[in-house]
């Protein structure tokens, strides 16, 4: 191994690290999930009312108001989703580190 090369030691402590960021990041990808599908309700329960009673100014408002809550929530989503996609890759370079450091 040179000297450029971190030690198994750095290498584990790196991973450890990114394990508890993953859960972090999981956790928030869980949240905004459940708070999109929330949001996503309530969309769906203002559409019918929209259906039933026509485009009242309130009820207009209301419906564009959970249509940008939605619409933020997802951009929030995809960013999370994206961090995991990146700490995901960064694990398994740091795997690939670890076996090779092994004689793997």
């Amino acid at each position: 191994m040179s000297k450029q090369e971190p030690s198994s030691s750095n290498l584990l402590h790196r991973r450890l690290a990114l394990v508890a960021e993953l859960a972090g990041l999981n956790a928030e990808q869980l949240k905004l999930t459940q708070a999109l599908a929330g949001t996503e309700m309530e969309l769906l329960r203002l559409e019918l009312e929209a259906d039933a009673k026509g485009a009242e100014p309130q009820l207009v408002q209301n419906l564009h108001g959970e249509q940008e809550k939605a619409s933020a929530m997802r951009a929030r989503l995809r960013t999370c989703e994206e961090h995991i996609a990146n700490a995901e890759e960064a694990m398994a370079e740091i795997d690939r580190l670890l076996e090779e450091s092994a004689g793997g």
